[in-house]
């Protein structure tokens, strides 16, 4: 199955459904938004690593910064915080380059390695648009954490290549019935920065949408 264009979802939405499918379904459905400490902090992290005027060449290694990426096959869209392309006998060519080159995406996220897969996962799925996009093959990539100064190497084996194309299918079917699941409470739940606009009156209503319209007819009586 192919997604047209018009279909595509932000591709950087998995991490957040892969954490909660309903905080993924507020922020991508119903477009309501929070910042906290932590948001504003990776939001700055990606504000340096996405400056695309220090793409830069340096021996074997091309380093290209907030590369556009999608893929028809996902349904996705959005940016690589980093790709380096390095030279590679068995890599692909590049216009205006010599030689082939193989490309290694790296995503950077704040703080230390999480338990969970959500980071993998997006970093995946940004694996996939290069490989739909290039005609290529990317077998691993990297994820870059703030806190540790360090990567962490991921490999892009079957199992994790399909939960990603099992979530994509997922996201798209909630997000074309316009759905927000309900939610699973969790100690996770602390840390998100929707946690007031999400719990617990949310459940009590249809729509978080619905819960900030009712709060701003209160104020216009007062």
């Amino acid at each position: 199955m192919a997604y047209e264009e018009s279909e595509y979802l932000q591709l950087s939405g998995i991490q957040h459904f892969a954490f909660c499918r309903r905080q993924w379904a507020l922020i991508h459905v119903e477009q309501v938004w929070a910042e906290n400490l932590l948001t504003v902090k990776g939001d700055a992290l990606h504000q340096r690593v996405h400056d695309d005027t220090k793409s830069e060449k340096r021996g074997a290694v091309l380093t290209v910064r907030a590369m556009f990426v999608s893929s028809s096959t996902l349904g996705f869209s959005g940016q690589c915080d980093v790709v380096e392309f390095r030279e590679d006998p068995e890599g692909i060519t590049l216009h205006g380059l010599k030689g082939t080159w193989q490309p290694y995406p790296i995503e950077y996220k704040r703080g230390s390695p999480k338990k969970s897969d959500c980071d993998r996962l997006q970093l995946c799925a940004q694996a996939i648009c290069l490989e739909e996009m290039l005609e290529c093959s990317i077998p691993e990539g990297a994820l870059f954490y703030g806190e540790t100064k360090r990567r962490q190497t991921v490999e892009f084996d079957t199992d994790i290549r399909e939960r990603v194309a099992a979530m994509a299918e997922e996201m798209h079917r909630l997000f074309s019935r316009k759905y927000t699941p309900k939610v699973k409470v969790g100690n996770f739940c602390r840390q998100c920065s929707l946690n007031n606009l999400c719990l617990p009156k949310l459940m009590k209503i249809k729509s978080a949408a619905e819960y900030l319209q009712s709060k701003l007819c209160e104020e216009t009586l007062i």
